[in-house]
């Protein structure tokens, strides 16, 4: 079994931000694949379903960003997850728009939500998968960037990167993240 966790905050406020990339990954797969996500637990909304003959956990973690790792610990315990079956998918400004990178391992960064989820697991080898936003063109306030309206004109660049993440989860499930790797870094 696989725990997939996309970071983002509430969407009902936050559904349209940069922020939100590992939400909106999430929520291709469970409609791709009809997992609903109504089911909440551990202050997450998630659901469970069959993803290329992989039983899967989707989790989006409600407790804003820089708490995530609160959900995703309740989740690798209660489900018993080894943490080379956790897969955290989550935005990146240091990777260009429509692009993704993956990982088997490593520092959480600049990224709260990784940070979070580094500090309350205790470790940091588990896969994860950034999509990238890209960075602000001016010195516009970071934080603004990532939770602001997304213009229109970067909108097809960011699900394109949304999309290639979807298809990275499955190649793992299917092939292995070594497999992944080779495909889309």
């Amino acid at each position: 079994m696989k725990l997939i966790v996309g970071l983002g905050n509430p969407e009902k406020d936050y559904s349209a931000t940069r922020h939100n990339m590992g939400f909106h990954v999430i929520n291709l797969l469970a409609q791709e694949y009809e997992i609903d996500l109504s089911r909440t637990k551990f202050e997450a909304e998630y659901g469970t379903g069959i993803i290329e003959n992989e039983k899967v956990i989707l989790v989006k973690p409600q407790t804003f960003m820089n708490a995530s790792g609160k959900a995703v610990v309740e989740f690798v315990h209660f489900y018993k997850v080894p943490l080379e079956d956790l897969i955290v998918v989550y935005d990146d400004m240091d990777i260009d728009i429509s692009h993704i990178r993956i990982r088997k391992s490593g520092s959480p960064g600049t990224h709260n939500g990784m940070k979070s989820i580094v500090n309350i697991l205790a470790n940091d080898r588990f896969p994860r998968i950034r999509v990238g936003i890209g960075k602000p063109v001016e010195e516009e306030d970071l934080i603004h960037y990532v939770i602001g309206a997304i213009p229109e004109e970067e909108i097809p660049g960011l699900q394109e990167g949304v999309e290639k993440a979807k298809e990275a989860i499955v190649e793992i499930l299917q092939n292995g993240i070594d497999s992944a790797m080779n495909r889309f870094n």
